[in-house]
């Protein structure tokens, strides 16, 4: 019967959270426990691609995902930064 029918398609879909979520959290997590001060110099995206073993567009993304959340800023040429909080 159609009625017993497994359910297909996004409905099966693993709810593991995606890699460049759980990277920028593990990072977000340590910018607000303190273990990353504002100043600190994050890892380049390479090394956070070997450190988390992923694809250097993984880390990429989580990257741009701290920067979107304002936690991180960048600094061409130098490299990127835990940014000051907001209001200092």
């Amino acid at each position: 019967m159609i009625e017993d029918a497994e359910p297909t398609g996004a409905l099966t879909m693993p709810t593991a959270e995606a890699p460049y979520r759980r990277i920028a959290n593990d990072i977000a997590g340590k910018i607000k426990s303190g273990e990353l001060k504002p100043g600190d110099k994050l890892p380049s995206t390479r090394e956070l691609a070997e450190t988390y073993s992923v694809h250097m567009n993984t880390a990429s993304r989580a990257l741009s995902l701290l920067h979107d959340r304002e936690l991180i800023t960048g600094q061409p040429g130098r490299g990127t930064y835990v940014a000051e909080p907001p209001g200092q």
